[in-house]
């Protein structure tokens, strides 16, 4: 007996366009630093950097970068990357 709940659905015409967001296992930096290295201010949800705040714990960014908050992020200029991603998340309605 077969489940159909389980059978992938199939379409028979039109397409959509998606947004795909990055690998962040292939992009993900393997050790973590304190943000002075590129001097950029980074997309995170800010429950994540309260959180990281409060536990120690790196927060990803956008663009794959992993990190500890530790600074203003206000005086540092935004991330191209981040910025670009964040933007085609805007424009898609995400």
């Amino acid at each position: 007996m077969t489940d159909d709940a389980s059978a992938p659905a199939h379409s028979d015409g039109g397409s959509t366009a998606t947004l795909e967001r990055p690998d962040t296992e292939t992009k993900i930096k393997h050790s973590t630093d304190d943000g002075d290295s590129d001097r950029y201010a980074h997309y995170v949800a800010k429950d994540k950097v309260l959180e990281s705040r409060l536990t120690g714990r790196p927060v990803v960014a956008l663009c794959g970068k992993v990190w500890v908050p530790k600074h203003d992020a206000s005086k540092y200029p935004v991330c191209p990357e981040c910025q670009r991603i964040y933007e085609q998340m805007r424009d898609m309605g995400n």
